[in-house]
């Protein structure tokens, strides 16, 4: 990994579940001798004071939005300004809609959530393990070439739309990887990416 320069700023990853991605991420990035200082909050108010927000995510898409609606998250997201990143279901969460649940999400990319399909010779469902990303475009993959390896744990994903920065095919593509404005989401986990992974997160805390 390069030896770029990032200024020190106040990244806030908001709850994520219990023994999952929340605390995965979290010992990820405090592992790293990168200048940020970590808060895991849910305070709408410490949320829009930080320099880089996470969003990890929680479950299935409704409990996931009820818990955001229940702290008032749900109109404090769309409205930051600072670069937000969603991760997993986090970037789900931030799409339009989700067939989990027929849930009502976020609304800031235009992309709809759907079950994966397996394609006409039907694949393993869930998704799980490692697969190619390409068609990157986004500063969040400086330094990443196409067809890189990422890793995956899902049933549903976003269908390819305008924000789409990254795609995967999995029976059929997916948006691997969204992006609008200082909005950003990954469908794969870039905690659990190894050095691919690493790379995007950095690339995220230079924005």
């Amino acid at each position: 990994m390069g030896d770029e320069q990032m200024n020190s700023h106040r990244l806030a990853i908001t709850p994520g579940e219990p023994a999952g991605i929340g605390p995965d991420l979290v010992l990820q990035i405090a592992q790293r001798d990168w200048p940020h200082q970590l808060v895991v909050i849910a305070d709408p108010a410490l949320l829009r004071g930080a320099d880089k927000v996470i969003l990890p995510g929680v479950g299935e898409a409704s409990s996931a939005m009820s818990q955001l609606r229940e702290r008032g998250l749900d109109t404090v997201i769309p409205s930051l300004t600072q670069p937000v990143l969603g991760i997993c279901i986090g970037m789900q969460l931030m799409c339009l809609d989700s067939e989990e649940g027929d849930t009502r999400c976020l609304g800031i990319f235009p992309a709809h959530v759907v079950r994966l399909r397996g394609g006409e010779n039907p694949l393993k469902i869930p998704h799980v393990g490692w697969d190619t990303v390409g068609r990157l475009r986004s500063p969040l993959f400086d330094g990443l070439g196409e067809d890189t390896y990422l890793y995956y744990v899902h049933s549903f994903a976003a269908q390819a739309c305008d924000a789409t920065i990254a795609q995967t095919d999995y029976g059929g593509i997916f948006s691997a990887a969204l992006g609008r404005g200082n909005f950003f989401g990954t469908q794969f986990h870039p905690e659990k990416s190894g050095r691919a992974g690493e790379r995007i997160l950095r690339n995220f805390l230079k924005l």
